[in-house]
């Protein structure tokens, strides 16, 4: 796939950054490689192949879904610059 100068442009301010001239025309041919690459991916047979999370086969452990609060809510309170019982206060902002 070609990319042109436009195209570059276009990338470089979604992603917000300054391209010059001569760095737009590099881009072109990099980019443009890049996609050709990932075009070739379209090649590989991939039927019957799940997918997967690691190269390694294992179950994940997995706790008890148990619902509790914590009991911990001093402890999370306890660095706040303002709080109220175990609840954090922040200054009001809206009227």
């Amino acid at each position: 796939m070609q990319v042109d100068e436009k195209t570059v442009r276009r990338i470089a301010r979604l992603a917000r950054i300054k391209v010059t001239d001569a760095e737009a025309k590099a881009l072109e041919g990099e980019l443009s490689g890049i996609l050709d690459w990932v075009k070739q991916l379209d090649e590989v047979k991939t039927d019957g192949v799940e997918p997967m999370t690691s190269t390694v086969a294992m179950k994940l452990r997995q706790r008890d879904d148990i619902v509790n609060d914590g009991e911990k809510a001093e402890d999370v309170t306890m660095n706040a610059p303002m709080r109220d019982d175990h609840f954090y206060v922040v200054p009001k902002v809206v009227e």
